[in-house]
């Protein structure tokens, strides 16, 4: 059978479909199971986060005294919440049948069994469901830390898509033109490294006078000096293709340098790229989880992954599940992010050993 007209031949006179480099790309990505379960997780936790609004969840600024430290159940709040008391009574009164300070303690905590008990017939509050606990202000566990997952993913997202669009264009100037340009931008570049990028960050976040918008100054105190690394990766690749033969075509039709960088060098650079975010939104999210932790990131009444999980390491040996819920959730993300990142690195290396 011959081929059609302007059908792809291979040596052997056979029809061959063209496949472009994404769907290759996608193909191995989908045979690499780890990097897949990674995708749709990272999908998954993206799509909650943007849904958030128009979930059913709890206002997750919303404080109830009467629920604080409840621990995960499917029950009813108030049920929960009179179960503890009953226990504590129970405990009270074998603690101190001859004390009279627990007798004292145990006729207050009678008292708030027999106000609670009236008020679960009439506050629907207490019918709330906490089916991942609650804070040490009666706040919803699952809501803070679906809300705080919004913050955190949003803070990385942006932070990873300014130092690129940064590192892209200060890597391609200086791959690219060479000469004194490359020298002096490779020189600040070097200047910057030398700097504790992690102590310039906390000192840029203390100097934030209070009432100030923490999580924009956050996005600027860690995008200011993550672009470094691109910079150079993206420099390295535009020098090995600037004098490839498809730029010297290029040239010879009159190109200008503008076209010939975002035309032709940029896209056969954007694997490393795409690799290189994907790995780095990990540790955005991480450097934002270290200054939360620090009390130097997001202020409340917000709250992100940093700040659920310094909050809850304060009451963890009492409370766990105040450490756990938030610590389970960055964890399980940063660790999709990363199969993600590393099936990426397989998908779009020409020279990986999994291109099969």
């Amino acid at each position: 059978m011959s081929p059609k007209k302007n059908q792809a031949v291979n040596e052997f006179n056979q029809q061959v479909k063209p496949v472009s480099l994404w769907a290759d790309a996608w193909k191995r990505l989908r045979k690499n199971k780890m990097a897949l379960f990674g995708l749709w997780l990272v999908v998954a936790y993206v799509a909650v986060s943007l849904a958030a609004p128009i979930l059913p969840l709890y206002d997750f600024t919303s404080q109830e005294l009467t629920h604080v430290n409840l621990p995960p159940s499917l029950k009813p709040a108030g049920e929960v919440a009179l179960g503890r008391l009953q226990k504590r009574m129970a405990d009270l009164k074998e603690a101190g049948a001859f004390r009279e300070d627990l007798k004292t303690e145990a006729a207050f905590v009678q008292a708030e069994y027999d106000k609670l008990t009236v008020e679960i017939a009439t506050n629907p509050v207490h019918k709330r469901v906490y089916i991942l606990g609650t804070d040490y202000l009666g706040r919803d566990m699952l809501a803070r830390t679906i809300y705080g997952g919004r913050i955190s993913i949003m803070i990385g997202l942006v932070g990873t898509i300014t130092a690129v669009f940064i590192g892209i264009i200060v890597g391609a100037i200086a791959g690219y033109v060479g000469g004194r340009t490359d020298n002096l931008l490779m020189r600040f570049v070097d200047i910057l490294y030398g700097l504790p990028y992690m102590l310039v960050v906390i000192i840029l976040m203390s100097m934030v006078p209070e009432g100030t918008n923490s999580i924009i100054v956050l996005f600027v105190a860690i995008a200011a000096l993550s672009w470094l690394t691109i910079a150079r990766v993206v420099r390295g690749q535009i020098i090995s293709l600037k004098n490839a033969e498809f730029v010297e075509a290029a040239r010879s039709m009159g190109a200008s340098s503008g076209r010939i960088i975002f035309r032709h060098l940029l896209p056969n650079t954007l694997g490393v790229i795409v690799i290189f975010a994907t790995l780095s939104l990990p540790s955005f999210i991480m450097n934002e989880s270290f200054l939360s932790f620090l009390g130097l990131g997001v202020s409340a009444p917000s709250a992100s992954w940093g700040t659920l999980v310094s909050e809850g390491v304060q009451g963890m040996e009492l409370y766990p599940w105040r450490l756990l819920v938030p610590a389970v959730a960055m964890t399980a993300f940063l660790f999709a992010m990363n199969f993600l990142g590393d099936g990426l690195r397989d998908a779009l290396d020409p020279q990986s050993k999994n291109r099969t």
